[in-house]
């Protein structure tokens, strides 16, 4: 004969003076002005280009990188604020908790069109995405640097 265990159901609990809403934890979306670095995924210059085109269509851009990709965000940041094409409008730099509990570091830096970006870039105008463009002007710089080096050697 098997024997059955009933358990209370718990209490509701009530705040009789205080009505407390809890909302759902919120998701980040993604952010369509965000260019998340790396440094070993694609050439510095992808990244400056990219930055350009998210500055025409969004008027400011947030890149943001981890650990060793940091100076790569700053190097991107340094040669767009240089050339007149940006100016800084925030910087967060913080620690993250990882997996393996150890902390890693993080940079955001906002960057947002100066008043001669317009004037300096040129408008697209041929349909493509600035993911393409950025890809399309980096393979043409690289191409261009192989054939200087070819015509040295």
């Amino acid at each position: 004969m098997a024997m059955e265990l009933a358990t209370p159901a718990p209490a509701p609990i009530t705040a009789p003076e205080r009505n407390i809403i809890l909302a759902p934890a919120t998701v980040e979306t993604h952010k369509k002005n965000r260019i998340q670095v790396s440094n070993t995924k694609k050439p510095l210059f992808f990244y400056v280009n990219l930055a350009k085109r998210y500055m025409q269509q969004h008027n400011e851009v947030e890149l943001s990188a981890l650990g060793m990709a940091i100076t790569t965000v700053v190097t991107i940041s340094e040669i767009l604020k240089n050339n007149g094409l940006a100016t800084e409008k925030k910087l967060l730099t913080s620690t993250v908790g990882m997996k393996d509990e150890t902390k890693g570091k993080m940079i955001e830096i906002v960057l947002g069109k100066s008043d001669k970006f317009d004037s300096l870039v040129p408008p697209v105008t041929n349909g493509k995405t600035p993911e393409e463009v950025a890809k399309a002007e980096t393979e043409a710089a690289v191409e261009v640097q192989e054939e200087a080096a070819a015509t040295e050697a």
